[in-house]
């Protein structure tokens, strides 16, 4: 299948998203539902923070507690969902029997290059929780990949979790965050930020929505503006998303795009071989080498 162009402008090809942070109200209540129902397991905690991560204690996400901490305004910019993407289908199907038992609320589409489960925790943080399609089923066009949303076939599904998944109470190994889905305030703005000024390759784009990515996968970070055109950043006090680490395989892949931050005059801070930067909205983004 054709798969966009490699230019000398594209962020290296081995970025991906690392650790997301995101506040919460309630450490507690985010723990009976991040470990209890969901099967990410503790790898550090205070009493005010936790970090979570599968079987392999690959550090995914973080909760930062900010107690009493109101909900995420329905129109603001900030995080759209997290996007955990799990080894194989029988996992997903496992993940489904979970939530099922639990009797969340579930929501579901199928991508064409992934199928996909659309849930909230406690604090209306959205995640997706999703498998890849083998690449070699992608479709390609004009350097643009194609994706739909169609009905996922949950039967078959939760069929294979059942069936296949081996019963884990823990993530299994190589649970990864697939992707992050931001509400911008404008695409343009977000393709200069994120496209020109970092330099992910654009993988699809419409008048309301805009998906990049490193290295030709269907999205590392998608963009809508569904909820939140012309809006403005959502208040630090309330859920949402604290920071999201872009991760890059080594030192000048890092360097790279310091250079491009200089060049397009984007202030940001350097500290310990990390650099954090702003996105146009205020989220902020770390940039460092993760092997």
């Amino acid at each position: 299948m054709e798969k966009p162009a490699s230019t000398l402008t594209s962020i290296h090809p081995d970025t991906y998203i690392g650790l997301v942070t995101l506040r919460v109200a309630d450490l507690t209540r985010s723990l009976n539902f991040y470990e209890g129902i969901l099967g990410f397991q503790p790898i550090t905690r205070t009493p005010t923070q936790v970090t979570l991560g599968g079987q392999d204690r690959v550090p995914l996400l973080e909760l930062h507690e900010l107690a009493g901490a109101p909900p995420q305004p329905r129109w603001s910019t900030g995080l759209y969902h997290v996007a955990i993407l799990l080894p194989t289908r029988p996992d997903l199907g496992r993940v489904l029997l979970r939530l099922a038992q639990a009797n969340w609320e579930i929501g579901q589409g199928d991508h064409l290059v992934s199928e996909a489960l659309y849930i909230s925790d406690p604090d209306g943080n959205g995640l997706e929780l999703y498998q890849d399609r083998p690449r070699s089923s992608w479709q390609w066009s004009n350097g643009s990949v194609k994706m739909a949303t169609d009905p996922v076939d949950l039967n078959s599904l939760l069929e294979e979790g059942m069936r296949d998944a081996y019963p884990w109470d823990v993530l299994p190994a190589n649970t990864r965050i697939g992707h992050i889905h931001l509400q911008v305030a404008d695409i343009a703005q977000a393709a200069h930020f994120y496209h020109t000024i970092l330099g992910f390759d654009i993988t699809a784009r419409m008048p309301s929505a805009l998906f990049i990515s490193a290295g030709g996968y269907h999205h590392h970070i998608g963009m809508n503006t569904w909820q939140s055109r012309g809006a403005g950043a959502a208040p630090t006090h309330t859920a949402g998303l604290h920071a999201f680490v872009i991760a890059l395989p080594h030192r000048e892949a890092l360097a790279e795009v310091r250079s491009r931050l200089i060049a397009h005059a984007v202030s940001f801070q350097e500290q310990d071989g990390r650099i954090q930067v702003n996105d146009p909205w205020q989220n902020p983004i770390i940039l460092e080498v993760v092997q």
